[in-house]
């Protein structure tokens, strides 16, 4: 792994350029940053496929432009091919910062920035990767591609899900970004409804001639936060995967002080472990919310599904890429990373509903809230990052090596 290690300043500037361009979402004016990549890779020799979501298709979702990316680095025929995916787009950076978010500050060992670890971070670990493995000059086999995608935060669905719908890609084997030492091979589903609540606004002196929507809404929240202690007696069997968990994440309504508030809109967020059937869920919640105005005089409900992911499970195959991560793993940094779930959720869910093996794994600290992932001051230890990049660059010749 020599090679990475003389060029891994290279690899940080590059990481650095990645976090510089802006891909808060919302809004989602996430294009720009594809183009940026692709034009980078050109520098590379690679060719990037661009490929644009409609704009109505996206407006429509709630976001303002994706373009996904597809970088494909054939071979000799006979091996497998495998995909590393990772997902540019960034929830917004929020206060309390000490760096500037879209700095790509380096202090101490460290780079800060937004996606700093999750996952622009895996953008360098996995281009790196690839170009210590084709600088090895050992013949190869297969092929390899480099998916780069961006709404992970909104689901995926325009993402991994829009590539692999319009038959863009098939791979064999994904690892897709990760953000610790672990190797995660199981996560949580996720059900996020937004609950419209309906009465009738009117003036703060004169309460009985309105229908107070916050009031119902109050009801509600009840009934939710009410569930709590039962979620809490359901356990997963997935190591690394505890219970269940509900909240409600967002709340607006009303005009003013002295106006009862005729429309008030929240929304919910409720993870559901790999044991649990998303669709009777739904039917649940919904049926919880419906429940908890019923008798609620002048009061109506709408209930909009937001999102609705399914739970990533190890597929047959998968062993393979985890006995692989963690011998490399072992080598690398004298420690095999653990196989395990973790309950957030995301887009690698998508290739194993298409009944693709799947595992996440990148470049992280050894636990997820050491690097402030989705909080002020974001950071990776660029050690870390040295380390994943060796660690995928091993996995990617143990499948695509060509037998001598």
């Amino acid at each position: 792994m020599h090679w990475i290690d003389t060029h891994f300043d290279e690899e940080v500037a590059f990481l650095q350029e990645m976090i510089r361009i802006p891909t808060d979402t919302p809004p989602g004016n996430n294009a720009p940053h594809a183009d940026a990549v692709a034009e980078r890779v050109k520098d590379f020799g690679w060719q990037a496929e661009k490929h644009a979501v409609p704009e109505q298709r996206v407006r429509d979702y709630g976001m303002q432009s994706i373009t996904n990316l597809i970088v494909r680095r054939p071979y000799a025929e006979g091996g497998p091919t495998v995909a590393l995916n990772a997902h540019g787009d960034v929830v917004p950076p929020g206060e309390g910062w000490t760096k500037p978010p879209y700095g790509g500050t380096i202090e101490d060992g460290f780079i800060y920035g937004r996606a700093a670890a999750v996952s622009k971070s895996d953008f360098a670990t996995f281009i790196f990767a690839a170009r210590s493995l084709e600088a090895l000059g050992v013949p190869l086999k297969g092929a390899l591609e480099l998916h780069f995608t961006y709404d992970e935060e909104f689901g995926g669905l325009l993402g991994p899900g829009y590539l692999l719908e319009q038959k863009l890609t098939r791979p064999d084997f994904v690892i897709a970004a990760g953000f610790a030492y672990d190797i995660v091979t199981a996560h949580n589903a996720c059900l996020q409804l937004e609950i419209t609540v309906h009465g009738k606004a009117g003036h703060g002196a004169m309460p009985e001639t309105a229908v107070d929507a916050l009031q119902a809404a109050t009801r509600i929240l009840n009934a939710i936060y009410g569930q709590l202690p039962e979620l809490k007696k359901i356990k997963s069997k997935v190591a690394g995967i505890d219970s269940p968990t509900m909240l409600v994440g967002r709340i607006d309504g009303g005009t003013n002080t002295n106006v009862v508030p005729g429309k008030v809109v929240m929304k919910m967020d409720r993870r559901m472990i790999p044991e649990e059937d998303p669709v009777a869920i739904e039917a649940q919640v919904r049926a919880l919310i419906e429940d908890a105005v019923r008798d609620c005089p002048g009061v109506r409900i709408e209930i909009r599904r937001l999102l609705l992911s399914h739970a990533l499970r190890p597929l047959p195959g998968g062993e393979k890429l985890v006995e692989s991560l963690q011998r490399n793993g072992q080598a690398v940094m004298g420690e095999a990373p653990q196989a395990k779930g973790t309950p957030l959720y995301a887009d690698a869910r998508l290739y194993g509903e298409r009944g693709i093996p799947a595992v996440l794994y990148g470049a992280g600290p050894r636990t997820v809230p050491e690097s402030n992932a989705k909080k002020a001051d974001e950071k990776l230890n660029l050690e870390d990052l040295r380390k994943a990049t060796k660690v995928v660059a091993l996995t990617l010749l143990d499948f695509l090596a060509a037998e001598s």
